[in-house]
């Protein structure tokens, strides 16, 4: 913490610290968190259905060539992704991050809905797959603007006591909406005919995409701004007079070190994601030959174990700090990806599972933590802005195209083995990337008012500056 800001701190008044009210902070992360469920119900609904939308939408390829193909469209939704982030976190710094969470939401739905109308290619030829293209760069282009929102108005409305535990339910809605997704085209598979899967049942998931959208569109409209935008807005006058607006260019220029290290963290939460949520169903029935009801089911279960981790780990980050957690997770990935796939290419399904297990729990290092590490990296005028091109920037180059590089590097050269080195690759940076950060557990964030639960605890922080302030005085004292 710089000497300009513990001086502002020890200045502090009761009336200058923000009561966060805990029934807006609840309704605020319950609505963020759903916002990350539909996205990821889509994802696990995609990931899901990868091998027969590629037979649906690429009928004329070998079946590893639509897999490609089929996580190619997936990751192309991911290059338009910093676009999004580009156009929506400026106009969430501008205008508010309720309004455009509650547009991206209903984005959202529209482009997975939409996917589900499309007619197959025996239907009308290659237009199939160029709508379904079309679709996803809808999705991509509204999920720019999505997460790096919802982390930010969490991160707003939180304690500066609690902010990885509330955060890390954002990523359990992330689990949430995978597992649900998963588990319907899950028991789709089992009950319908292989058929009647590809003549009409793989549309289904994507239709429910519009009452949850609406459902989630109602409980976002509903919310109020956070406390920390709120405080940002009655300084904007003053602010304008008295220095002018940065341009994006600039912003990106003068925000560089804490954009690259949100790059490193994103790079190293996104690759053990997609590995695991969107590569790891297709590579087990696709490269290692199980059963599709099998790869899916264990899969299924992992994620079901990796929800009540994640919240352990976001509450343990407010006691013990968030980086050592992550580099727990980044060291985790270098010492036993290999040993976690050498487990599950073994093709028993026990040690299958706790291969799965293995990489499941090194994840939640990260899905616990990021969601409170990487808002506190900016100031409020630009967090939104910010972390939307930063994660996205991220995430595109490096987290949707996983499945698509990690598939063509197996199919390349034969080593079922390379999605393990490429995990290792990711540890590496993510270790590096801890190194530089600081401490942000039980602090307030960058450019904003400390955020307590009561006006009793506001009272108390104040005792504590002053104290913190009368020995600081006492050591100063000529002896």
């Amino acid at each position: 913490m710089s000497t300009g800001t513990i001086s502002k701190q020890n200045n502090l008044t009761v009336d200058d610290i923000t009561v966060i009210d805990n029934k807006l902070l609840k309704r605020a992360v319950s609505a963020a968190a759903l916002g990350n469920t539909m996205e990821w119900f889509d994802f696990g609904v995609y990931s899901y259905l990868a091998v027969i939308i590629g037979q649906v939408f690429f009928p004329g390829a070998s079946n590893t060539a639509q897999l490609i193909a089929s996580f190619g469209t997936f990751a192309a939704a991911f290059l338009v992704r910093p676009i999004g982030g580009m156009v929506f976190g400026p106009l969430g710094d501008r205008f508010g991050r309720q309004k455009v969470l509650a547009f991206t939401m209903i984005m959202m739905s529209i482009g997975t809905f939409c996917i589900g109308l499309i007619p197959s290619y025996a239907s009308i030829g290659i237009a199939a797959p160029i709508l379904l293209l079309v679709a996803r760069l809808v999705q991509g282009f509204s999920t720019g603007g999505e997460y790096g929102g919802a982390a930010t108005f969490i991160a707003e409305y939180s304690t500066d006591k609690r902010r990885g535990f509330m955060g890390s339910f954002l990523e359990f809605g992330t689990l949430a909406g995978y597992l649900l997704g998963a588990s319907l085209v899950t028991g789709m598979i089992a009950i319908l005919p292989h058929q009647a899967m590809m003549d009409w049942g793989w549309r289904i998931p994507f239709f429910l995409a519009a009452p949850l959208g609406l459902f989630g569109l109602y409980i976002r409209l509903k919310l109020e701004e956070t406390p920390a935008f709120k405080e940002h807005m009655d300084k904007r006058e003053e602010l304008e007079h008295s220095k002018p607006q940065l341009g994006l260019i600039q912003m990106l220029r003068k925000q560089s070190k804490p954009l690259l290290k949100c790059i490193g963290l994103v790079l190293l939460f996104n690759v053990s994601n997609y590995m695991l949520t969107a590569y790891m169903p297709s590579y087990l029935t696709g490269v290692l030959g199980l059963s599709e009801l099998s790869g899916l089911m264990l899969v299924m279960v992992v994620m079901f174990i990796m929800m009540p981790l994640t919240l352990m780990w976001g509450h343990f980050t407010d006691r013990i700090g968030r980086k050592p957690v992550i580099g727990l997770g980044a060291l985790g990935l270098l010492l036993l990806s290999i040993p976690s796939f050498m487990l599950i290419g073994s093709g028993n399904m026990m040690l299958v599972f706790s291969g799965l297990a293995i990489l499941g729990l090194l994840h939640t290092c990260f899905s616990g933590t990021m969601p409170a590490t990487l808002p506190a990296l900016f100031v409020t005028d630009i967090r939104y802005s910010a972390l939307a091109i930063g994660f996205n920037l991220s995430v595109s180059l490096f987290g949707g195209t996983t499945p698509l590089i990690t598939a063509w590097l197996v199919d390349t050269t034969h080593n079922a083995m390379m999605p393990a080195y490429y995990m290792m690759g990711a540890g590496v940076i993510g270790l590096i990337t801890v190194l530089t950060l600081s401490e942000t557990a039980r602090k307030p964030l960058k450019g904003s008012s400390p955020a307590v639960a009561t006006k009793a605890e506001a009272h108390k922080l104040i005792d504590k500056l002053r104290k913190q302030r009368g020995r600081k005085i006492q050591q100063q004292k000529p002896a």
